[in-house]
């Protein structure tokens, strides 16, 4: 089965009562346009998105097929990623904090409140960032939302 565009959200009242599957697209392959995956189901499907993927990216409960039964959606998985939590009474750390995840050119999202923040996980990034004054951090399981995004690009490059 070829998926060439976002249909909706599996949320939509127009897939109600459909049976649905996943195919899963890791966090850093949501703004790649080409893809070959197995669904939860065994499901061989091909995605081949527009240019517009490229910015948007594939969401989690993106329904990327739908026929008059079942719907297939994306699914992020979880993936190890750094909690980063600046200390409320160090919020000058922020910016050193962005910083150095910053130059290693990797993603950032905004946590649970102003002073939570999380990366994708590099053990080397993570001694780096318990390095700074006022800030800890720890290696935790995190779906990505991209919506919380502080970065300009989402990519897998770090140093």
């Amino acid at each position: 089965m070829l998926c060439e565009k976002i249909l909706g959200k599996l949320s939509d009242a127009q897939f109600a009562g459909r049976k649905v599957d996943y195919v899963d697209i890791e966090w850093h392959e949501a703004f790649s346009r080409l893809h070959r995956k197995v669904s939860h189901d065994g499901e061989d499907v091909g995605i081949r998105m527009g240019n517009e993927v490229l910015t948007v990216g594939l969401n989690q409960d993106d329904v990327i097929y739908a026929d008059e039964e079942k719907v297939i959606a994306v699914n992020i998985p979880p993936c190890e990623a750094i909690q980063a939590k600046v200390r409320e009474d160090h919020p000058r750390q922020i910016a050193k904090l962005c910083y150095e995840v910053g130059n290693t050119h990797t993603t950032m999202f905004r946590g649970e409140d102003d002073f939570t923040f999380y990366t994708p996980y590099h053990e080397s990034l993570l001694q780096k960032i318990n390095a700074i004054h006022g800030v800890t951090a720890e290696k935790v399981i995190k779906q990505f939302d991209f919506s919380k995004s502080l970065s300009s690009t989402i990519n897998n490059h770090h140093h």
